[in-house]
């Protein structure tokens, strides 16, 4: 798993720190006497390192935990989907003909894989909470339906537009009732070509 730029120069920023205090404190406790900035480094490489924060343990942390990843997994499929493959469908961009067409088909294809799979995310999300469990459960075969509709995206069937949508709007509605309400996020290009991992 990638680490984030910005990860890496906190850590080396750290680690040059403790190395410059370390050394200095060395050099003050050669001499006769300690300066205050030994000192310092001293009482700073005492200290144990910073944890890592800590995953939930009590169950309500665990289903807070759940519906935060729930909600923000079926806001990008919501997204995605609103994005690359309804809003193309209803302006008519996916009829034989149309300007863009095949462009506008590609995209929702690819859009209709990135649902699909934080869909499946969003489901898996869900068993950590019983009461949005419970709200998604009917929904689990829908969602592993939709596993074939990019490739007919792709090929030009309308109608697989129209299943993506109204699956979307079934987890929105599931998400609701359970107290988890997805609002759409639409994914970046990146998040898009990863599948949102």
């Amino acid at each position: 798993m990638p680490v984030p730029i910005r990860r890496l120069c906190v850590a080396l920023t750290l680690c040059c720190a403790l190395v410059a205090g370390a050394t200095a404190y060395a050099s003050g406790s050669a001499g006769a006497h300690t300066s205050p900035r030994g000192t310092v480094a001293a009482a700073a490489l005492n200290q144990p390192a910073a944890e890592p924060s800590p995953s939930p343990t009590t169950s309500a942390e665990k289903q807070r935990f759940a519906k935060t990843r729930f909600v923000a997994n079926a806001g990008l499929a919501a997204g995605a989907t609103y994005e690359w493959i309804v809003k193309p469908w209803k302006a008519g961009k996916f009829k034989k003909g149309a300007h863009g067409r095949r462009l506008a088909l590609v995209k929702a294809g690819v859009a209709g894989l990135f649902t699909y799979n934080r869909l499946r995310a969003a489901e898996r999300n869900a068993k950590g909470d019983p009461l949005l469990s419970k709200a998604l459960a009917p929904l689990s075969k829908s969602i592993q339906n939709l596993k074939d509709l990019p490739a007919k995206l792709r090929n030009g069937d309308t109608g697989a537009a129209s299943d993506f949508n109204d699956v979307i709007n079934n987890v929105k509605d599931a998400g609701k009732g359970a107290g988890a309400p997805v609002q759409n996020k639409v994914p970046t290009p990146g998040q898009l070509r990863s599948g949102g991992q």
